[in-house]
């Protein structure tokens, strides 16, 4: 089999990289990667080492993918996953766009052009900002949590945000976005029949991931802790009992295998896979845990709330078990193990993580 795989030198698409030719180690890999991502450079060498075929190419640029043979799936886990991209002012909003839509867009254009399969990483973040501000919470254990003593609005249950929440606007510009790659993944699907699936993944996390304050944010706190870097708890109630999931990339190969199986037009396409209530934590939560493995450390506040935040968000993946009989395999604390003993090994990985 012939895979594309673009944005391939990031987190989640090395990881996707690694994890399916470990599996089947006669996969045919292609990735595509713009390396704008501070890192990304240093998975060249380990996916070369594997027999992966790299091409620099901008997923902007239709005329990059040119060269690209013909292929059977493409894994589309290229995006800038920030909310605050294009506010931010280090991209612009029609940046952000070209990025992860109109690159999407050209990736379905070759999915079109050689009749391939179809997978879109998508997020969490496609759910309405208002929508999940308005979801009752209570402080448990030092965190928030859905308040089951009241009503909770449609698509949220005990184990999290299912499929039928809401996606009206306003979701940031990166959430809009993914959202309409969504939309438009299915619909050259539908036309020109090939199979599509969309994964909406919740917080990606593990080893090597390249944490930033908005984004990564369980890497970006961890290694921050470790090395004694200022800290700080934005918005809300200023106590960092904001909370959210996590979930390894690694989790996401076996309903891969499966996908790439299956043009079964029955099936959902579009599923949420999420580490859920059991693997999630507070900011609070995690600077307890930092400081039980590392030592005391200061953490500050500010009460000053920061656009496109939301105090709880936990992806219910009930439909994927359903559907694929897939669950979560790594637990939190596995997660946040592996991360330390990262950190611990690579000193420096915030100055490698940090923004060009």
């Amino acid at each position: 089999m012939k895979i594309l795989l673009s944005g391939i030198c990031g987190f989640a698409g090395s990881n996707l990289a690694h994890g399916l030719l470990d599996l089947d180690s006669t996969l045919k890999i292609t990735g595509v990667d713009n390396f704008s991502r501070a890192g990304s450079h240093l998975n060249i060498d380990p996916l070369r080492q594997r027999g992966v075929k790299l091409v620099h190419a901008d997923l902007r640029s239709a005329s990059d993918l040119d060269s690209i043979a013909a292929i059977d799936w493409i894994i589309d886990a290229a995006a800038n996953p920030s909310v605050l991209a294009g506010i931010d002012g280090t991209t612009s909003s029609r940046q952000l766009l070209e990025h992860n839509l109109y690159g999407t867009v050209n990736l379905l254009e070759l999915a079109k052009r050689y009749r391939a399969g179809f997978v879109l990483l998508s997020t969490s973040r496609v759910y309405s900002i208002r929508g999940l501000a308005s979801i009752p919470v209570v402080v448990k254990n030092d965190a928030f949590a859905p308040d089951a003593s009241k009503t909770l609005p449609p698509g949220v249950s005990p184990r999290g945000v299912t499929e039928a929440f809401s996606t009206t606007p306003p979701l940031s510009l990166y959430g809009s976005s993914k959202l309409a790659s969504e939309a438009i993944a299915l619909e050259y699907g539908e036309t020109f029949e090939f199979p599509v699936w969309i994964n909406r993944c919740g917080v990606l996390a593990g080893a090597g991931q390249f944490g930033r304050g908005d984004q990564g944010i369980f890497s970006f706190w961890i290694n921050s802790y470790l090395r004694r870097k200022p800290l700080k708890y934005i918005g809300f109630d200023g106590a960092g009992h904001q909370t959210r999931d996590c979930l390894h990339p690694r989790d996401l190969l076996p309903v891969l295998e499966k996908q790439f199986a299956s043009a079964e037009t029955g099936k959902p396409r579009v599923v949420n896979f999420g580490g859920g209530m059991e693997n999630s934590m507070s900011l609070a939560q995690l600077s307890k845990w930092c400081a039980d493995r590392f030592g005391p450390h200061p953490v500050t506040s500010d009460a000053q709330p920061r656009p496109f935040d939301v105090p709880w968000l936990a992806m219910d993946s009930s439909l994927a078990g359903e559907t694929w009989a897939w669950r979560p395999a790594q637990s939190l604390e596995t997660i946040l193990d592996e991360i330390a003993r990262h950190a611990e090994a690579n000193p420096r990985w915030l100055e490698t993580s940090a923004t060009l």
